[in-house]
Protein backbone atom coordinates (compact mmCIF):
# COMPACT_ATOMS: atom_id res chain seq x y z
CA UNK A 1 0.00 0.00 0.00
CA UNK A 2 2.57 2.42 1.03
CA UNK A 3 4.19 2.55 -2.45
CA UNK A 4 0.82 2.69 -4.29
CA UNK A 5 0.58 5.80 -2.20
CA UNK A 6 3.77 7.18 -3.42
CA UNK A 7 2.83 6.85 -6.92
CA UNK A 8 -0.92 8.49 -6.44
CA UNK A 9 0.89 11.27 -4.14
CA UNK A 10 4.57 11.92 -5.52
CA UNK A 11 4.42 15.09 -3.09
CA UNK A 12 4.92 12.46 -0.36
CA UNK A 13 8.88 12.61 -1.71
CA UNK A 14 9.06 16.35 -0.98
CA UNK A 15 8.78 15.61 2.64
CA UNK A 16 12.43 15.66 3.53
CA UNK A 17 11.82 14.64 6.98
CA UNK A 18 11.83 10.38 7.06
CA UNK A 19 10.04 10.46 10.01
CA UNK A 20 7.34 12.79 8.86
CA UNK A 21 6.97 11.52 5.60
CA UNK A 22 6.57 7.57 6.87
CA UNK A 23 3.90 9.23 9.70
CA UNK A 24 2.34 11.00 7.08
CA UNK A 25 1.57 7.98 4.67
CA UNK A 26 1.03 5.83 7.56
CA UNK A 27 -1.87 7.96 8.61
CA UNK A 28 -3.17 7.41 5.14
CA UNK A 29 -2.90 3.57 5.26
CA UNK A 30 -4.53 3.64 8.53
CA UNK A 31 -7.89 5.58 7.00
CA UNK A 32 -8.26 2.98 4.21
CA UNK A 33 -8.36 0.13 6.05
CA UNK A 34 -10.21 1.80 8.70
CA UNK A 35 -12.38 3.07 6.06
CA UNK A 36 -12.75 -0.10 4.16
CA UNK A 37 -11.15 0.87 0.97
CA UNK A 38 -8.59 0.02 -1.45
CA UNK A 39 -5.86 2.01 -2.52
CA UNK A 40 -7.45 2.36 -6.10
CA UNK A 41 -10.60 3.22 -4.86
CA UNK A 42 -9.42 6.94 -3.93
CA UNK A 43 -9.57 7.10 -8.08
CA UNK A 44 -13.54 7.18 -7.42
CA UNK A 45 -14.49 8.75 -4.20
CA UNK A 46 -14.83 12.23 -4.94
CA UNK A 47 -13.22 14.83 -2.87
CA UNK A 48 -16.63 16.41 -1.61
CA UNK A 49 -20.61 15.49 -1.58
CA UNK A 50 -21.58 18.77 -1.48
CA UNK A 51 -21.47 18.95 -5.68
CA UNK A 52 -23.21 15.95 -7.55
CA UNK A 53 -21.53 14.09 -9.45
CA UNK A 54 -18.23 15.62 -8.51
CA UNK A 55 -15.70 15.50 -11.60
CA UNK A 56 -12.77 15.42 -9.33
CA UNK A 57 -11.89 12.43 -7.26
CA UNK A 58 -9.83 12.96 -3.62
CA UNK A 59 -6.48 12.21 -5.26
CA UNK A 60 -6.72 14.93 -8.11
CA UNK A 61 -8.64 17.76 -5.48
CA UNK A 62 -5.96 16.53 -2.45
CA UNK A 63 -2.62 16.78 -5.44
CA UNK A 64 -4.51 20.39 -6.41
CA UNK A 65 -4.43 21.71 -2.96
CA UNK A 66 -0.84 21.14 -2.06
CA UNK A 67 0.57 22.17 -5.09
CA UNK A 68 -1.23 25.60 -4.63
CA UNK A 69 0.32 25.46 -1.28
CA UNK A 70 3.87 24.65 -2.55
CA UNK A 71 3.67 27.38 -5.22
CA UNK A 72 1.74 29.64 -2.71
CA UNK A 73 4.33 29.36 -0.22
CA UNK A 74 7.16 29.81 -2.82
CA UNK A 75 5.64 33.41 -3.38
CA UNK A 76 5.09 34.69 0.20
CA UNK A 77 8.47 33.91 1.46
CA UNK A 78 9.89 35.68 -1.24
CA UNK A 79 7.77 38.70 -0.51
CA UNK A 80 6.74 38.34 2.93
CA UNK A 81 10.26 40.06 4.14
CA UNK A 82 10.78 37.14 7.05
CA UNK A 83 7.93 38.59 8.47
CA UNK A 84 6.93 35.07 9.56
CA UNK A 85 8.54 31.46 8.40
CA UNK A 86 6.64 28.92 6.51
CA UNK A 87 8.06 25.10 7.30
CA UNK A 88 7.53 23.23 3.62
CA UNK A 89 7.65 19.70 5.16
CA UNK A 90 4.67 20.92 7.86
CA UNK A 91 2.39 22.64 5.11
CA UNK A 92 3.31 19.11 2.56
CA UNK A 93 2.33 16.97 5.63
CA UNK A 94 -0.73 18.90 6.29
CA UNK A 95 -1.85 19.25 3.14
CA UNK A 96 -1.51 15.53 2.01
CA UNK A 97 -3.91 14.81 5.07
CA UNK A 98 -6.04 17.97 4.81
CA UNK A 99 -8.83 15.90 3.43
CA UNK A 100 -7.74 12.28 4.96
CA UNK A 101 -10.63 12.03 7.36
CA UNK A 102 -13.06 11.81 4.23
CA UNK A 103 -12.20 8.75 4.10
CA UNK A 104 -13.92 7.43 7.15
CA UNK A 105 -16.66 10.02 6.54
CA UNK A 106 -17.30 8.54 3.43
CA UNK A 107 -18.75 4.76 2.29
CA UNK A 108 -19.30 3.02 -0.56
CA UNK A 109 -23.36 1.75 -1.32
CA UNK A 110 -25.50 0.65 -3.64
CA UNK A 111 -26.89 4.24 -4.58
CA UNK A 112 -22.92 5.35 -4.57
CA UNK A 113 -20.86 6.58 -2.19
CA UNK A 114 -22.57 8.43 0.77
CA UNK A 115 -21.51 9.63 4.26
CA UNK A 116 -20.88 6.85 6.39
CA UNK A 117 -22.33 6.83 9.83
CA UNK A 118 -19.06 7.89 11.51
CA UNK A 119 -19.30 10.91 9.12
CA UNK A 120 -23.04 11.50 10.07
CA UNK A 121 -21.23 12.17 13.50
CA UNK A 122 -17.96 13.51 12.68
CA UNK A 123 -16.71 15.78 10.04
CA UNK A 124 -13.40 15.22 8.58
CA UNK A 125 -11.24 17.49 10.11
CA UNK A 126 -12.42 15.88 13.43
CA UNK A 127 -12.17 12.30 12.33
CA UNK A 128 -8.68 13.44 10.05
CA UNK A 129 -6.99 15.31 13.05
CA UNK A 130 -7.63 11.95 15.70
CA UNK A 131 -5.77 10.00 12.67
CA UNK A 132 -2.95 12.32 12.94
CA UNK A 133 -2.80 12.56 16.84
CA UNK A 134 -2.58 8.46 16.97
CA UNK A 135 0.74 8.61 14.57
CA UNK A 136 2.32 11.00 16.49
CA UNK A 137 2.31 13.63 13.85
CA UNK A 138 3.54 17.25 14.93
CA UNK A 139 0.84 19.47 16.50
CA UNK A 140 1.08 22.17 13.68
CA UNK A 141 0.41 19.00 10.86
CA UNK A 142 -2.76 18.19 13.58
CA UNK A 143 -3.77 21.75 13.84
CA UNK A 144 -3.67 22.16 10.04
CA UNK A 145 -6.00 19.47 9.36
CA UNK A 146 -7.97 20.48 12.31
CA UNK A 147 -8.55 24.33 10.90
CA UNK A 148 -8.54 24.08 7.09
CA UNK A 149 -12.26 23.80 6.87
CA UNK A 150 -15.20 25.67 8.52
CA UNK A 151 -14.23 24.55 11.73
CA UNK A 152 -11.16 26.44 11.75
CA UNK A 153 -13.31 29.36 10.57
CA UNK A 154 -12.62 32.61 13.69
CA UNK A 155 -9.50 31.14 15.69
CA UNK A 156 -6.08 30.88 15.09
CA UNK A 157 -4.41 29.30 12.29
CA UNK A 158 -0.71 29.32 11.86
CA UNK A 159 0.90 30.15 8.77
CA UNK A 160 0.87 26.94 6.75
CA UNK A 161 -2.86 26.21 7.78
CA UNK A 162 -3.97 29.79 6.44
CA UNK A 163 -2.22 28.52 3.04
CA UNK A 164 -3.93 25.10 2.78
CA UNK A 165 -7.02 26.45 4.04
CA UNK A 166 -6.81 28.94 1.06
CA UNK A 167 -5.65 26.55 -1.14
CA UNK A 168 -8.26 23.98 -0.42
CA UNK A 169 -10.89 26.97 -0.97
CA UNK A 170 -9.34 28.01 -4.26
CA UNK A 171 -9.88 24.38 -5.51
CA UNK A 172 -13.38 24.37 -4.14
CA UNK A 173 -15.27 27.29 -4.42
CA UNK A 174 -15.07 28.05 -8.25
CA UNK A 175 -15.98 24.47 -8.70
CA UNK A 176 -19.29 25.01 -6.54
CA UNK A 177 -20.62 27.59 -8.95
CA UNK A 178 -19.44 25.94 -12.53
Amino acid sequence: MRENLLKIFPELNQIKNNELREKTIAVWVEAIKRGGWKVADLERIPFTLLIPECPVNIIDHTRGVIQVAIEAAKKLRQFNNNTYQIDDDILISGGLLHDVGKILEYKNTAEGIKKSDTGKLLRHPFSGAGLAMKHCLPDKVVHIIAVHAKEGDGGYRCPEAVIVHHADFMNFEPMKMG
